[in-house]
């Protein structure tokens, strides 16, 4: 029989990332078209309905009817009022037919042509044909790649929707050793859990982020993914498992709250539990109306707004009106969105004791935070007029530059940087509203470098200094800092230039002249470094050839030794040949 892998598509084309290929027009009923250079062929004989095909290693249930091209019967499904259901891929039919099979629709009736070498047979030298309905097919997927966990998809999820691993799942399921015996079973309802956290057996996260909402699955795992060589004793609602046991589990994942790493290192999350409405978010510089209960991690209460006859609170993201890990989640947040907020210490009250509605709030707690989003009031750049740009873009470089008096740079920087973003190129200003934006950007670049400058981002630094001097070549204070960024990132080479080109401007720049020394200074000194560094690896290179000179000059001396060693005996053999008979000298 033919393997799957030995059927070769001359028509393969090696797709380029990125590059569209066209696909044939959909066949039509009647129409018959070859599949490949091997000879298989189909003819459509009944649409399908859907969009999907069955794939390799997918159980499909199947009407067929096999027979030869003069219309002799040898098989037929039908004949015995039985489907077929067989795991595609593995030539139980014929090796054609599944190459054939994962073309079709659901409820599709094609007719294939095999030829012989893909036919029933090996052996045979007949071409033959199979009538095939696809009535249904089982999604059947590796899991982790080796056959370790085999999940069959029983009834397909309502989303495409995945759990990622921070994520609080709700999952039913059964799980049974191979003769049937239940070992663990949910209770009605179904369990929750963090998919983090794991549950039941070490690979079950694995199998929930690959499951949809509401998606219903059977899973075969084997021992090394289940319960090992060793098995488990009863304990905890769990039965006891016999060493190296396979074992089947019925799952059902009911539901999913997606948790959001919303600062990045798991110190603020947001767990959704509705979702909010459309696809816009608060973000930075929103007006919002949010209510909300506040409670330490154990449930105490410490604060509540917008519930009972308390006003909800209205404040703008970014303005540090409220505690940090609040005012991140909240930004994030979508209209009609609830949410738990946890929040770590450093992000809430850090190490001091509050005194807040209900409770004190101990230093160093966390907090938890059950979140309504109830609106926001958010204009885009783009929604405004040139004029409310400019006024818009002033009052976020003084906000800027209050932060930066104050050190707090990394804010400082947003600030500016959304300043810039209000009084951007492509924001069709009149021309005297544009020497004013253009002011305005160049401002915010430079005081941007400046923070960049404050948090040792120098490559950053190096960015907003270049875009300044790509509108003014000449601007003392952006060849400065870009300068003093080239510096720290030791390419004194680039510092040298732009400092002289400072100094052609301003040749008299105090400012100016104390990096030019400080960069001169540092580069004799990086020189001094190199030439000690280089100075050491001549001396070894050095030593190391005068090694090999003498090697080599003692293994000249033995050649020559040999050499003559060897003369000698041959003079010896000559004088030996020519010496008389009776011993005598010669």
């Amino acid at each position: 029989m033919v393997l799957l892998s030995d059927i070769n598509d001359a028509d393969e084309l090696d797709e380029e990332p990125g590059e569209v290929i066209e696909s044939a027009p959909p066949q039509k009923v009647g129409e018959e078209r070859h599949l490949s250079n091997s000879g298989l062929k189909k003819k459509l004989l009944k649409r399908g309905h859907g969009l999907e095909t069955p794939d390799f290693n997918d159980e499909v249930t199947v009407h067929y009817v096999g027979t030869l091209l003069d219309g002799t019967k040898f098989d037929s499904t039908r004949d015995r009022d039985q489907p077929l259901t067989f795991t595609l891929g593995q030539a139980q039919v014929a090796t054609g037919l599944d190459y054939g099979i994962i073309t079709m629709k659901k409820g599709e009736v094609s007719l294939f042509t095999l030829p012989a070498e893909l036919g029933v047979s090996s052996n045979s030298d007949s071409v033959t044909q199979f009538e095939v309905e696809l009535i249904s097919w089982i999604r059947v997927i590796d899991v982790c790649k080796d056959g370790g966990i085999v999940k069959k998809i029983l009834e397909k999820g309502t989303t495409n929707e995945r759990p990622g691993d921070l994520d609080e799942v709700l999952v039913n399921y059964k799980v049974a050793l191979v003769d049937g015996t239940v070992i663990a079973e949910t209770p009605e309802g179904g369990v929750q859990f963090h998919v983090k956290d794991g549950h039941l057996f070490p690979r079950l996260p694995k199998v929930i982020m690959s499951m949809t909402r509401e998606e219903k699955a059977e899973l075969i795992v084997q021992p090394q993914y289940a319960f090992g060589e060793k098995g488990r004793e009863a304990s905890g609602g769990l039965q006891s498992i016999p060493p190296n046991s396979v074992v089947h589990v019925n799952i059902e994942l009911v539901s999913f709250k997606p948790v959001i790493n919303v600062t990045g290192n798991s110190m603020v999350l947001k767990k959704i539990l509705k979702e909010g409405e459309g696809a816009f978010i608060a973000n930075e510089g929103a007006k919002v109306t949010v209510r909300y209960t506040a409670m330490l991690e154990d449930g105490t209460v410490f604060e509540k707004r917008g519930i009972g006859e308390t006003p909800p609170l209205e404040f703008i993201t970014d303005e540090e009106q409220v505690i940090a890990g609040l005012d991140r989640a909240v930004a994030t947040m979508k209209k009609g969105e609830r949410a738990i907020i946890s929040i770590h210490s450093d992000y809430a009250f850090r190490n001091v004791e509050v005194r807040q509605d209900f409770v004190i709030v101990p230093s160093g707690s966390n907090v938890v935070y059950d979140t309504e989003m109830m609106d926001f009031i958010k204009r885009a750049p783009w929604e405004l007029s040139s004029n409310e740009k400019i006024e818009e873009a002033g009052k976020k470089k003084e906000e800027g530059n209050f932060l930066f008096k104050v050190g707090k740079y990394q804010r400082a920087g947003r600030k500016y940087e959304k300043a810039a973003d209000y009084v951007s190129e492509d924001g069709s200003f009149a021309d005297d509203e544009e020497k004013l934006a253009k002011a305005l950007r160049v401002s915010c670049w430079l005081n941007g470098a400046a923070c960049s400058l404050k948090l040792s981002d120098f490559p950053g630094a190096i960015k907003l200094c270049s875009q300044v001097l790509d509108v003014e070549f000449h601007n003392v204070k952006a060849l400065y800092r870009r300068a003093q960024a080239y510096i720290e990132t030791g390419d004194f080479l680039s510092a040298d230039v732009d400092i002289k080109k400072a100094l052609e401007v301003e040749p008299q720049n105090r400012e100016v002249k104390v990096i030019q020394r400080k960069c001169k200074q540092l580069q004799a000194e990086n020189d001094k470094k190199d030439a000690k560094l280089y100075g050491n690896m001549f001396a070894y290179e050095m030593k190391d050839s005068s090694v090999v000179t003498k090697r080599l000059k003692a293994e000249k001396e033995e050649d020559e030794m040999k050499k003559e060693e060897a003369m000698r005996m041959e003079m010896d053999k000559v004088a030996d040949s020519a010496a008389p008979p009776d011993g005598g000298l010669f």
